[in-house]
């Protein structure tokens, strides 16, 4: 059984969609710290122009110790959001699947979910639906080691949910030991991302790493699932 594990991102590249498809199981951290200058409540997408832009969900002020499930949504997010929509339907009015990926990011941007892990999660499982993928999804805080960092966590999450194969981004290469793993019964494999080029509609270009909302609004669905594998 392969499992994966993962930060709770928003609308992330088509990279961790890719490692979702690929496992059975996929945990979430939601019991990690919030970091500021990470990507979990923000994410790029090409405006009007083809220029580059990122969307944010703004989130209260707080202790900067905080765990992500421990962050709240800015009640300012009510009227940002109206905002944003208003962007993402110019930037994309003319993309090929423009209606049923506006009526997507609609349902998940209006959420009233204020809790910052529960609404991302929310909008996981809702780009999960949309791609056909059945992986189940996990809750970090569920197998209660917290107290474990690094590989030791990563190996006991595998344990506790009789995985025996553990599947990483490539990133990862240099933060894990593959006898450690292969001393409890593990498989360690990293997944070769594959990032096939589409077109956008604003530039008639290519521009890889941008948000899954950029590529659900250019690339009709049935063609989607080839850029899973």
């Amino acid at each position: 059984m392969k499992l994966a594990i993962m930060q709770p991102y928003f609308l992330p590249y088509i990279g961790y969609w890719q490692l979702l498809a690929s496992v059975d199981k996929f945990v979430v951290y939601d019991d990690i710290q919030y970091t500021k200058k990470g990507w979990i409540n923000r994410n790029r997408y090409l405006s009007a122009s083809g220029k580059v832009e990122t969307f944010t969900i703004p989130i209260k002020k707080d202790s900067d110790y905080l765990d992500v499930r421990e962050r709240v949504i800015s009640p300012t997010f009510l009227k940002e959001r109206t905002k944003l929509l208003n962007k993402i339907r110019e930037s994309y009015r003319k993309s090929p699947n423009f209606d049923e990926g506006y009526q997507l990011f609609s349902d998940i941007l209006l959420d009233e979910e204020d809790n910052l892990f529960l609404f991302i999660l929310n909008s996981i499982e809702k780009i999960k639906s949309y791609l056909d993928i059945d992986t189940e999804i996990i809750i970090s805080s569920s197998l209660n080691n917290k107290n474990l960092k690094g590989q030791d966590r990563v190996i006991d999450t595998c344990v506790k949910l009789a995985g025996d194969t553990y599947i990483n981004p490539p990133g990862g290469r240099d933060l894990y030991s593959e006898s450690n793993f292969r001393s409890q019964g593990l498989t360690l494999e990293f997944l070769n991302v594959s990032l096939k080029p589409y077109t956008h509609t604003q530039t008639g270009d290519f521009e890889p790493g941008l948000s899954i909302l950029d590529m659900i609004f250019n690339v009709p669905k049935t063609q989607l699932m080839d850029y899973l594998i």
